[in-house]
């Protein structure tokens, strides 16, 4: 079939009204819920009217997006360039079409990230193929990583774990990590993923857990390990710390108290906490995490039925 003569200039991208959100992969429902009312649905993509609102179940929020009316593949190819460079496709429908204009597009091909380098600053688009004749795309997005996926060049000798990547994409998302000679409390760290990472940082490292930590976490130089309940611990009984960090199992209503009776003692200065759910997505209780003033609540590409928590 023969595609029909190019156009002599790229079609004028239409305002939608809209922001893009990109639901987590398996939490379309959890993000729908944030969001109310939608105007679209696509796959893991959700459209709402106005502007960006806070939705921590969103991977990426795609900011402004822009309808795009094409008439063939270069067309598109050539609409898409004349905004930028760099584009990212979120493939819901149509994907043929869509996989041809992709491939008349400059590459884009990141590689893992090696921590603390820092996150990518060059602009990265998305977009997606709603029918054959139409685009829907952002130049701007919250994520500077493909569909906020955060991947890493991963080390698989030192930490115990995998969760340590959850601290390593918190602290790349922010911009923000413990420095050489601050101190660190670990809150439920056994078996010592989130110490190690807090530890290579420089920070020293008060790791809190009743269960021991992995032998070669427990000889790292700057650490010291308390067996103890995390959630009977007395910030008194600590010398205050620039950082809180907290990735413990337990329900969500208990690891508020906790971190509302450290906020009212005064003695840590900023926290990174792992909301785990367990059975059905407590909705309350993330939004009581959500309204501590100088919070940030997000879905880690790392994170699974849980969200960090954040107060810088």
């Amino acid at each position: 079939m023969t595609e029909p003569s190019p156009p002599s200039a790229p079609p004028s991208p239409e305002p939608t009204g809209w922001t893009g959100y990109l639901a987590a992969d398996g939490y379309v429902t959890e993000l729908k819920n944030e969001l109310g009312a939608v105007v679209g649905e696509h796959g893991r993509l959700i459209f709402a009217e106005g502007p960006p609102r806070p939705a921590a179940w969103a991977q990426n929020a795609w900011h402004d997006p822009v309808r795009i009316p094409i008439l063939s593949i270069g067309d598109g190819a050539r609409a898409l360039r004349a905004i930028q460079r760099n584009w990212s496709l979120f493939a819901v429908a149509h994907h043929r079409r869509a996989r041809l204009i992709e491939e008349k597009l400059p590459a884009v091909r990141p590689k893992p990230l090696v921590f603390p380098a820092p996150a990518p600053s060059a602009p990265l688009g998305s977009w997606t193929l709603l029918d054959p004749q139409t685009i829907v795309a952002a130049a701007r997005c919250s994520s500077p990583f493909r569909h906020g996926e955060v991947e890493f060049a991963e080390n698989k000798q030192a930490p115990p774990n995998r969760a340590y990547l959850k601290l390593w994409e918190t602290f790349t998302r922010l911009g923000q990590r413990p420095q050489s000679g601050e101190r660190c409390l670990d809150l439920g760290a056994s078996p010592g993923g989130w110490s190690w990472v807090l530890h290579e940082t420089g920070a020293t490292v008060l790791a809190v857990d009743k269960a021991p930590l992995d032998p070669r976490i427990a000889a790292l130089p700057r650490l010291e390990y308390r067996k103890a309940s995390a959630f009977a611990l007395d910030p008194s009984a600590v010398e205050p710390v620039d950082w809180l960090c907290s990735d413990v199992v337990c329900y969500p209503t208990r690891l508020l108290s906790l971190v509302r009776r450290w906020l009212d003692s005064g003695r840590a200065r900023r926290f990174v906490c792992t909301l785990k759910f367990q059975g059905e997505t407590d909705h309350e209780t993330a939004r009581a995490f959500a309204a501590i003033p100088g919070s940030q609540l997000m879905h880690l590409f790392h994170n699974k039925h849980e969200l960090t928590w954040v107060k810088l």
